[in-house]
């Protein structure tokens, strides 16, 4: 690994994963914690028609994808909270919707020549120097406003009610977290994809709730969590020349199945010294007169 960063790509895709790892592990904590994680794929999804749009307009992909996305987030986020019990069937439509604008204007778009599949399935070695600023740019605006609305946060993903009492302006920080949940999904689709960038979101936090004790700490355990998966899926990627978007998500799949192995075992340990406590403290039966 150490010599391929020798090649200017390979720099960039480090910095670019490790770009992504702060987004993903500050808004994924949000995502998983508020269980918003459907409402985050359908987001994703929709996003393949800010695609289409940057095409069939000729406009730059980040504005194309950025509108878009924005919009789909707005929309869905409004629904859920106006009618949740049926956020699931809008959230879907939007879905299918987003990405069939998004095929549709790609096949009027005339003479296209990129690579879709980069879209679909990301493709890290490609990111542009560019792209990092705008990814050192997002990952700058993710922290200041987590950091200022932290105890904020706190309140509304752990208790909605009480933060309404202190007084928490609930609906403009939803808004607010996923706005940033949509412009985060626009840059991290570089690097693992549509497709895939769901489980990069949710699959580090998941795993640091286990071991954190605070949100904070949770945060930062899927922040570095986030990075392992990708530095180690880059270099799994670059060595056996697979599809860089791939192999870090089966890196992070790896470490989720390999968590909950552990949990299993230590369940297992703590249920046979309980058994055997008990066994132990039982008072012996007097059998005979």
């Amino acid at each position: 690994m150490i010599e391929a960063l020798q090649f200017e790509f390979m720099r960039n895709a480090l910095f670019a994963g490790l770009f992504a790892s702060l987004i993903c592990g500050v808004i994924g904590t949000f995502v998983l914690v508020n269980r918003l994680v459907f409402l985050t794929g359908g987001i994703a999804h929709a996003t393949y028609g800010g695609i289409g749009v940057a095409l069939f307009f000729g406009i730059p992909y980040v504005f194309g994808t950025l509108g878009f996305s924005l919009g789909a987030a707005l929309i869905m986020t409004a629904v859920t909270m106006k009618a949740p019990q049926r956020s699931d069937t809008f959230i879907g439509v939007l879905w299918a919707v987003g990405m069939a604008i998004g095929i549709i204007l790609i096949d009027l778009s005339p003479g296209y020549n990129v690579d879709l599949m980069s879209y679909l399935f990301g493709s890290i070695l490609a990111v542009p120097a560019g792209d990092l600023w705008w990814m050192t740019g997002m990952g700058a605006v993710t922290l200041a406003v987590t950091i200022y609305f932290y105890r904020d946060m706190i309140a509304i993903s752990y208790d909605v009610e009480f933060a309404r009492l202190r007084g928490v302006p609930v609906h403009l920080l939803y808004f607010l977290f996923m706005a940033l949940v949509a412009v985060s999904i626009v840059f991290i689709i570089r690097v693992v994809g549509l497709i895939l960038v769901i489980a990069l979101l949710s699959i580090p936090p998941y795993i640091a709730e286990k071991y954190a004790k605070s949100l904070g700490a949770m945060m930062v355990i899927a922040v570095i969590l986030s990075a392992v998966f990708n530095i180690t899926g880059l270099w799994v990627a670059y060595m056996l020349d697979l599809t860089s978007g791939a192999s870090i998500i089966l890196m992070a799949a790896a470490g989720f199945f390999i968590s909950l192995a552990i949990d299993l075992l230590i369940s297992r340990r703590r249920k046979r010294a309980a058994a055997q406590s008990r066994a132990e403290n039982s008072p012996a039966c007097g059998c005979g007169l």
